[in-house]
């Protein structure tokens, strides 16, 4: 069965907005799914990633999780606390 005339035109039209929609649902599942984590959680991943790479890289078994470096923002806002709690 061939289609004729402007009818393939509405196919690929229709197949095109199901996609949209099919992006637009599963970029909100995962969405929803990244907000349920809490910053300590999400930092706590991050820093176990890094460990496991660092471990496969060395090919050491374990996991070096003191050698994290500890990067400047989180320097500055460690120190920015030592001060508010002073002010308290």
């Amino acid at each position: 069965m061939a289609l004729r005339g402007g009818k393939w035109w509405k196919l690929v039209g229709l197949a095109g907005i199901v996609g949209v929609a099919a992006t637009g649902a599963v970029t909100a599942r995962n969405e929803r799914q990244r907000r349920n984590y809490s910053p300590d959680e999400v930092r706590s991943v991050l820093h176990e990633r890094y460990a496991r790479s660092l471990a496969a890289r060395d090919g050491s078994a374990e996991l070096p999780l003191a050698e994290v470096p500890i990067g400047p923002k989180e320097r500055i806002s460690r120190v920015l606390r030592r001060f508010r709690r002073r002010d308290r």
